[in-house]
């Protein structure tokens, strides 16, 4: 794939990218790149994920704080803190190797929403 797209970078490592500060480099490449399918896809899915793991982070930092049942999600948070990061290298991986790696969920709206910018322009 050449570099003459709307980021000036390879498909790949533009992918790659996307995942590099989660739904903040997302959102920078959905909305700088206008014309590569693979990284608008990769943005898009970068947003959902992360977004949706922002929101559980944030959840769980103010529920440990929650009388009697706090101390289950002081635990959680740190497991979902793990999961997360295996979750960042694993995206970030597949994006650089070229892969349309769909989550569940999460990937299906992101083709969904990615093509549909695209559709209109």
């Amino acid at each position: 794939m050449s570099a003459d797209k709307g980021t000036g970078l390879e498909s790949n490592v533009a992918g790659l990218l996307c995942y590099l500060v989660g739904w903040v480099t997302g959102l920078i490449f959905f909305l700088i790149e206008d014309k590569d399918e693979f990284v608008r896809f990769h943005a898009m899915q970068s947003i959902i994920v992360f977004g949706a793991v922002t929101v559980v982070h944030i959840a769980l930092g103010f529920l440990k704080f929650v009388a009697y049942v706090g101390v289950l999600f002081l635990i959680l948070q740190p497991i979902a803190a793990l999961l997360t990061f295996v979750l960042w290298v694993v995206l970030m991986v597949k994006a650089y190797q070229r892969v349309w790696y769909k989550l569940p969920w999460a990937g299906e709206l992101a083709e969904r929403y990615s093509a549909k910018r695209r559709s209109e322009s």
